[in-house]
């Protein structure tokens, strides 16, 4: 019997995402989904999930959306002390922000969200992954030079562990990729099993390519 293929989507801009989805070896079509990043939730987890899911619902009627679409959305938070810290509003915004993350260690909590349509309704599924990142104590000098470039300004919890803001990591446990955005190992488990095929199976056979 053939497989169902799918049109993959990527409903981010990320180049972090696009890069890290890219090492599947799985042809996909980015479109971004534009929403105003605001949940009702209260829990970190939910939060985490209601946004990732608001993103895909976005694309629903998107007029650039593929025929037979499966979408994939994302979101990332970052805790401390119980507290979601955003992205920063300013560069003295993300040195407070930082400030409040240097010595101490903060999760990091990364939701993705699948759809697909079968007989003209939306299956879906979505799944979060935790990491727990540990900042050494930032020292004045290195904190100046972080907050010199503009890598903070776009980033959850002011810094991006893969470019410039690894300087103030001492360790993560769990997921590295979860970190930056894109927890790849869980995305590709969790996509077999909304595809409710085997742990074996060659992905490629369920979607087009260029």
């Amino acid at each position: 019997m053939e497989s169902i293929k799918y049109n993959l989507v990527l409903g981010s801009g990320s180049p972090r995402r696009k890069e890290l989805l890219g090492h599947t070896g799985l042809f996909f079509q980015q479109i971004t989904a534009d929403i105003e990043e605001h949940s009702n939730k209260e829990d970190p987890c939910e939060v985490v999930i209601d946004l990732a899911t608001q993103k895909a619902e976005a694309l629903f009627n998107h007029k650039s959306l593929p025929l037979n679409p499966l979408i994939i959305t994302s979101d990332t938070i970052v805790v401390h002390h119980n507290k979601i810290l955003g992205k920063p509003t300013s560069k003295e915004n993300a040195r407070e922000i930082l400030s409040q993350l240097s010595g101490s260690s903060h999760l990091v909590y990364t939701a993705v969200s699948f759809h697909r349509k079968v007989d003209h309704r939306w299956l879906s599924h979505s799944f979060f992954a935790e990491s727990e990142v540990t900042f050494a104590k930032i020292s004045e000098d290195l904190m100046n030079l972080y907050l010199s470039s503009d890598e903070c300004m776009d980033k959850a919890g002011a810094y991006g562990i893969q470019g410039k803001g690894l300087i103030f990591v001492d360790s993560v446990k769990g997921s590295y990729s979860n970190v930056v955005g894109f927890p790849l190992s869980e995305v590709i488990r969790e996509l077999k099993t909304f595809l409710e095929v085997s742990e074996n199976t060659d992905l490629r056979d369920y979607f087009y390519g260029p």
